[in-house]
């Protein structure tokens, strides 16, 4: 076998021909004054315009990817990269490749991911032309200030396509995607291991191609965010539950007994019907955030997490149950005070709006211990260990 090198400069390939040859020899360039011993490997992904043929003439060495995707391609080349380390970018020009120093210079300094930054915020430049004002100005600092917001990463440019890594934190991360995904889902595993990232100031200029980027901006902008919201089910589930469930039950504990007025608005049992459902649906949130959180923790979509893993120290299935009935029986009450009153009535007509305020939160209540009940046996028999699975330690 092969002696590994220091460096895999990677490009994932599909019909590149126009750029490509430029790309290795900014590449071989790099290897050569960055003083690190390296190779320029192509992941061709189907191309059919000669891009193959124009890398082997360039000295670079090539493979071959048939599943189709750009983490497809990627995945590949990593696979075979002879590299200790690992630079990835586009193969469009638009990244130059021949001033890798710094990445070099992190490596050294024992750094797991270097991602590119090129905001002037993180001392890089955008040259003009070279990011379309859509992408600029909305996509990227929005998708960035959310990926550090979900997962604490220190990287202010998160979906820089120039970035390196080292193969063994590659091997740690675990990647399973095959689409646009991928480079979201290197940078979010990263945080999530705790692996030491850093950026570097880089320059992005236009691409050198004359068709169109395979990119689209909003259906790969909604692909990353949506993929960011599946694997943080506290922002997603967690967050907004518990917000609703604040809100809905302070509202609802007021509106129970009075109308609440601002100026010459006055909420009634209108609203507290409104604040009733906002406890419901904020619950089954809740439970949602602790579904995902145990399912992806057991398929190994999300390491270990310590304080989730406390949250179980303290419940156990009986105590879900316990809570759950308890929730219950005040519901009952409540509905059987309901009746009571109507039974006071003779049966006949009650205030709509007086009875009402004892019969939305009594249902409430009795829907709410009985998600809580079948939510607890639910969690619990996700926790259960199989020959598959390591969930995180449910007692109970």
């Amino acid at each position: 076998m092969t002696a590994a090198l220091d460096l895999t400069i990677l490009m994932p390939c599909l019909n590149e021909a126009e750029t490509l040859a430029v790309c290795i020899a900014k590449a071989r360039r790099g290897l050569a004054s960055a003083g690190v011993s390296g190779e320029v490997l192509i992941a061709d992904n189907g191309s059919t315009d000669g891009s193959i043929a124009i890398a082997e003439k360039s000295g670079a060495r090539v493979i071959s990817v048939a599943e189709k995707g750009y983490g497809c391609a990627l995945r590949g080349g990593i696979a075979v990269a002879q590299g200790r380390w690992i630079i990835m970018g586009d193969a469009d020009d638009s990244y130059d490749f021949s001033r890798i120093e710094g990445f070099v210079q992190k490596f050294r300094d024992g750094y797991d991911l270097v991602m590119g930054c090129r905001l002037p915020a993180g001392g890089g430049t955008i040259a003009p032309g070279a990011m379309p004002w859509k992408n600029r100005w909305i996509g990227n600092p929005s998708l960035s200030f959310i990926g550090r917001l979900f997962f604490k990463c220190p990287a202010r440019d998160f979906h820089c396509g120039l970035r390196g890594f080292t193969k063994t934190a590659y091997e740690k991360m675990d990647l399973q995607t095959s689409g646009m995904e991928f480079a979201s889902e290197m940078v979010m595993k990263a945080t999530l291991k705790s692996l030491k990232i850093t950026e570097v100031p880089i320059t992005l200029h236009p691409d050198g191609r004359s068709r169109p980027p395979h990119l689209k901006p909003w259906r790969d902008g909604w692909r990353h965010l949506r993929f960011m919201l599946l694997y943080s089910p506290r922002w997603l589930f967690l967050a907004p539950g518990l917000l609703l469930m604040g809100a809905g039950g302070a509202l609802t504990s007021i509106l129970t007994f009075h109308n609440i007025h601002a100026g010459n608005v006055q909420f009634d049992v209108g609203t507290l019907a409104v604040t009733c459902m906002a406890i419901i649906v904020g619950l089954q949130l809740v439970a949602f955030a602790f579904f995902t959180k145990v399912f992806a923790i057991a398929e190994g979509l999300l390491p270990q997490d310590p304080q989730f893993s406390n949250v179980f120290k303290f419940f156990t299935l009986e105590k879900g149950i316990a809570a759950g009935l308890l929730v219950l029986i005040l519901g009952f009450a409540l509905l059987g005070y309901s009746l009571h009153l109507w039974h006071t009535a003779h049966y006949g007509q009650l205030d709509a709006a007086s009875n009402l305020r004892h019969l939305l939160p009594a249902v409430t209540l009795i829907v709410l211990g009985i998600q809580m009940v079948f939510s607890s046996f639910f969690l619990s028999m996700l926790g259960l260990k199989t020959a598959t699975r390591q969930p995180p330690t449910l007692p109970g």
